[in-house]
């Protein structure tokens, strides 16, 4: 579904697009990779948490961002909300676990 979402072009890739998208408004949807600095996934949940936007960690950075077609991302927000409702329901028995 990740990647449907870039090919959809509803992907923010990377820390300073994240950014732009959850400040912005059209975020609804954060994820960090499992491998992402404590500062990185710190600075992001807050984020998240702040706006209400749901939040998950998920992948390596390098498989997160062979999800997209890019290089190694640590972060990567989804702009669509129903897209992002289904990844969300993928990701909900992994991110139980942790």
């Amino acid at each position: 579904m990740i990647s449907i979402s870039m090919k959809a072009g509803k992907v923010a890739a990377g820390e300073f697009a994240a950014e732009q998208a959850i400040r912005s408004g059209s975020a609804e949807l954060v994820i960090v990779s499992e491998d992402a600095s404590a500062n990185t996934k710190k600075k992001f949940r807050n984020m998240a948490d702040y706006r209400s936007i749901p939040f998950a960690v998920f992948l390596p950075k390098s498989e997160l961002g062979a999800l997209i077609g890019k290089g190694d991302r640590s972060s990567v927000v989804i702009t669509d909300a129903n897209l992002a409702r289904e990844i969300r329901a993928q990701l909900e028995p992994e991110n139980e676990q942790q």
